[in-house]
């Protein structure tokens, strides 16, 4: 991990993925655990493993929808998967990814870097209206700047359209805009765009072999500050 020195940040803005990131995209099942019995670990897992494998399919083939969407798509596929009965369940499921849990330092972080001036932003696969139901139930919407959703270019990240809105929105040069995601592809992607990516390794996962690297590391958010001389 490259090790930030004292003095001011070189960063006019951060720039944050949402999903994994800021907010548990697990919990959703967590807080069904108990109807959904034995399966609910690795329902959860698949569900969102074939979320982003259809958001890369969907984007190969030119065949976009929305994340919404494709969210439903995915969990329909997860419950057929592991023969989980759709009707006790689904709909259930899927308004509590709606309000998907923030973690728990996310809040705070937000609120120091923002007491310096610090431009704050969402950049994210997620539907407006999904990230507005986040954000809200969050209680995190005054923090932020922006919140940009991939639907304004109509295709997903890791596409370089998708990173481009966060320089075209927020005005400035890639190389001013801290870019945090959990998810190391994401990363990648900004780093292969120009942005500068910061890992949140929550899953203290081995680096992946692709074009472009982080610059920092993070077990969690809760770093970021420091991290920024914030």
């Amino acid at each position: 991990m490259t090790r930030s020195s004292p003095g001011p940040s070189p960063f006019k803005a951060v720039v944050f993925d949402a999903y994994g990131t800021l907010f548990d995209v697990h919990s959703a099942v967590g807080r069904l655990r108990a109807r959904i019995g034995g399966e609910a670990d690795a329902l959860s897992q698949l569900w969102r493993s074939k979320q982003l494998e259809y958001t890369w399919l969907r984007a190969l083939m030119g065949r976009h929808a929305d994340f919404w969407q494709v969210t439903c798509d995915a969990l329909d596929y997860a419950l057929a998967r592991h023969q989980i009965d759709p009707g006790p369940i689904r709909e259930p499921l899927l308004q509590a990814y709606l309000t998907l849990d923030a973690y728990p330092e996310v809040a705070d972080v937000l609120r120091r870097l923002r007491a310096t001036g610090c431009r704050l932003a969402i950049l994210s696969n997620g539907a407006p209206a999904m990230l507005a139901a986040a954000v809200d139930n969050a209680g995190i919407g005054a923090l932020l700047d922006a919140v940009l959703s991939v639907e304004e270019v109509g295709v997903y990240k890791p596409d370089p359209r998708v990173y481009r809105l966060a320089v075209e929105r927020l005005a400035l040069p890639a190389e001013q805009i801290a870019f945090l995601s959990s998810n190391a592809w994401d990363v990648h992607g900004a780093a292969a765009f120009g942005l500068r990516p910061v890992w949140v390794n929550r899953l203290a996962a081995p680096a992946e072999r692709l074009p472009g690297r982080a610059e920092r590391e993070l077990r969690d958010l809760s770093g970021l500050p420091g991290l920024l001389g914030a």
